[in-house]
């Protein structure tokens, strides 16, 4: 077909080198398509790289490179680590044509069919966001609203964002913070959920080296290190299991690999360990290739044999072969005590199961039928997100929020009083699980058994819980109700309940506004946006609930207008400040006992009002950024601050690039939590030489706790610069008798 707007064009051409920097990606692509493709697929992939080709010609990445790169590779990854079909593949070349070219939804419709054209649809942003609380937000919500129609949606947009995670580097600072923030936020999450668990860890890791680069460097570094003593030590774990294996007669594949550079993060943040002390860095996976109906019984032989050669610690033992994930995921897990008294984790699976697990959704509808528990999982998955957008018709933040539920990493198993399984996020209450069972059920409950004992609704389940739901006609959904449930289903459709509620109270509130404005004469439409406007209500209803509810007074309000020719009209008072005297100026910031200057949006920090977070208490030295609020100035939170991630996501727009200005006469207090074995009154006396000694330091507080030979410090430092804190952590360390000392992060 040939593109109307493609014709008017003047005749455009790359360089020669980009031409064939463009046509070897072309090619890659074509050689990464898994899937069994014919002719008119060929022609068709070949149609859209063309378009594609000639829509973005006059464009650019931020790297200068042509930017075709970006949906060729977006294709190719589609392709090749997820494993779609031309459909997909398509769609992917095509994504960013409607957003940022001439191209129109409906030449892509009409030449490329209707199910590309609702793809591509999609994946286009909303335009015109700019009265709403998140433009993030209901761009994502857009997304998943078309997840319920083409799952495909989501998993392009999974690998557009994959290849702009790879290749954040050349974006500013603060656009990689924001970019970062919401791939941490929400597609990392639901990359676990749709099984994609190598671009969940590689989101993850991506994600880190731009919130927390000194972090991720140091255990890149110790990884890269320690890479030749890991892998002769898996070799010498690996070598007994491969005579066992041998001698079962099955083809098998035995891989070994270090954990995420996240993984061991998250470790070494929470048991408080540094890095030479984490005993499974690695994991070691046993792949088998057998017949489906073999699978549970060989998945378990093989965990005999490991544990025939290595003691293995009960309490690790994770089987999802049994009960699979609620994502579909299927795999045995356990840690077992190896050479030298390291921990290795050890995952059996077979080659069906481990590729699901590598590819996910697309996998997993391959191998479609398999067993009738598992072809669902999906279903499953996709019915409580439909529940969720069906109870959802209003704030996006909040659908946000509500959908991040059903992303969940950790599940609880319960029971039904028949014996059948629910599977619920970890951290869901009794009311949780009546509104999974049904609607109807979560709205009329009134008393929730577990295990035959009475408890509140918002008692949170356990695994093996079974639990019975009394319900009543009379009951119904109120606010506090919101409190005792964690999932989006439950919480979406508890606040559908009061909203109907609100509204039927609401017509209340309207019939007596509308005999006001009648016995005034007035239009009723009319008058009514003349007063929600004055009042500042965000629409009608919330209007009419409050006069139902005597929360305002119609009399007190139409004192303040007139009736006129049957309008309202406000009665003016006289004007006592000119208008240039009330207009927005920035304000100096408040003085503090400590003066940390900053350079923020490229300006001099001391023109803005602005104070340093308490959530993340910023150091200077420490990446940092600057979150407008809504009533209290500016805040200059660290980039790896525990709420970061839900103000750039949810709030980018409020985001601004902040700098320190590097001065020797700001102080900062840092707080250090020290552990290590007690060994009396010493124990303190050489902390204290140590930090105020040595390193001239202030100490702000101090409180020890010391418990059957273990203790635990709290000690807050007065510091100048991050650098200086640095130095006191790697000198507390070296002292004999300290395990570990960590920087409060939170």
């Amino acid at each position: 077909m040939v593109f109307s707007w493609v014709i008017m064009q003047e005749v455009l051409t790359y360089p020669e080198h980009e031409q064939r920097e463009i046509e070897a990606a072309y090619q890659l692509l074509l050689d990464s398509i898994k899937v069994e493709i014919d002719n008119t697929d060929r022609e068709n992939i070949h149609m859209a790289y063309e378009l594609a080709v000639k829509a973005h010609i006059k464009q650019r990445r931020k790297s200068g490179e042509p930017y075709i790169l970006h949906p060729i590779e977006v294709a190719r990854i589609c392709a090749a680590e997820i494993g779609l079909g031309p459909t997909a593949i398509i769609s992917a070349l095509l994504h960013d044509v409607v957003e940022d070219t001439e191209v129109t939804q409906k030449e892509i419709n009409d030449g490329f069919g209707e199910k590309i054209g609702i793809i591509v649809n999609g994946l286009t942003k909303l335009d015109g966001l700019y009265n709403v609380p998140s433009p993030q937000a209901e761009n994502f919500k857009k997304v998943i609203k078309t997840l319920l129609v083409d799952i495909r949606v989501v998993l392009i947009k999974m690998a557009d964002r994959l290849h702009n995670m790879r290749t954040l580097g050349s974006m500013p600072p603060h656009k990689q913070l924001k970019i970062a923030a919401e791939t941490s936020f929400i597609y990392a999450p639901l990359a676990h959920r749709l099984g994609l668990y190598n671009i969940k860890t590689e989101f993850q890791d991506l994600c880190m080296k731009v919130t927390d680069a000194d972090m991720y460097e140091e255990i890149s570094k110790k990884l890269e290190d320690s890479e030749k003593d890991r892998n002769e030590y898996i070799n010498q774990f690996i070598r007994p299991l491969r005579r066992s294996l041998d001698s079962m007669g099955i083809e098998y594949r035995i891989l070994g690999r270090p954990k995420s550079i996240y993984s061991i993060s998250n470790k070494i943040k929470t048991k408080k360990v540094p890095f030479e002390e984490i005993y499974d860095l690695f994991a070691v996976r046993v792949i088998v290739s057998v017949m489906p109906k073999l699978e549970k019984q060989v998945c378990w032989q093989v965990y005999s044999m490991v544990t025939d050669f290595y003691k293995p610690i009960p309490e690790r033992l994770k089987d999802w072969v049994t009960t699979p994930k609620a994502n579909g995921y299927e795999s045995l897990h356990t840690t077992v005590v190896g050479p030298q008294g390291r921990f290795v984790e050890v995952q059996i699976r077979t080659e069906r199961m481990d590729e699901i697990a590598e590819r996910g959704f697309a996998a997993h509808w391959k191998y479609k039928g398999v067993t009738s528990q598992k072809e669902n999982v999906y279903e499953q998955w996709l019915d409580t997100v439909r529940e969720t957008l069906e109870s959802q018709d209003g704030d996006a933040i909040e659908f946000v929020n509500d959908f991040k539920t059903s992303l969940y990493n950790e599940e609880v198993y319960v029971y039904t009083p028949k014996g059948d399984l629910k599977i619920l996020p970890k951290g869901a209450t009794a009311l949780d699980f009546a509104f999974s069972i049904h609607s109807d059920v979560g709205y009329q409950c009134s008393a929730i058994k577990v295990n035959n004992k009475l408890v509140p609704m918002g008692y949170e389940l356990q695994n093996g819980d079974q639990i019975w739901i009394t319900t009543s006609k009379n009951q119904k959904p109120n606010k506090s109700w919101l409190k005792m449930t964690v999932t989006g289903k439950a919480r979406g459709k508890i606040r559908a309940a009061m909203r109907e509620e609100r509204k039927e109270q609401a017509e209340f509130g309207k019939e007596a506004l509308a005999r006001k404005l009648k016995n005034n004469k007035i239009d009723f439409e009319e008058g009514t946006d003349v007063l929600v406007n004055y009042l500042k209500y965000k629409n009608r209803t919330d209007f009419y609930y409050d006069i139902s509810t005597d929360s305002i007074s119609l009399v007190a309000i139409f004192k303040d207008f007139k009736a006129e020719a049957g309008k309202l009209v406000l009665i003016e008072e006289p004007q006592k400040v000119k208008e240039e005297e009330v207009a927005p100026i920035k304000r100096k910031r408040a003085e503090t006992n400590f003066k940390p200057r900053l350079m923020i949006n490229g300006e001099e920090g001391d023109s803005y009002d602005y104070t340093l977070a308490t959530c993340c208490n910023p150091l200077q030295g420490d990446r940092v950024f600057a979150y407008v609020t809504a009533a209290s100035g500016m805040k200059i939170h660290r980039t790896n601050c525990p709420n970061a991630t839900h103000l750039m996501a949810n709030y980018g727009y409020r985001i601004m690039k902040a700098e320190w200005i590097m001065t020797a006469n700001s102080s900062f207090v840092a707080d250090l939590i020290i552990t290590g074995i007690d060994s009396g009154p010493g124990v303190i006396e050489k902390m204290s030489h140590t930090i105020s000694s040595r390193m001239g330091l202030n100490i702000r507080s101090f409180h020890i706790d010391g418990n059957e030979g273990y203790f635990e410090a709290q000690v807050g430092l007065l510091v100048q610069n991050k650098d200086q804190l640095v130095l006191a952590i790697r000198d507390l360390q070296n002292l004999e008798g300290i395990s570990s000392v960590v920087r409060v992060e939170d």
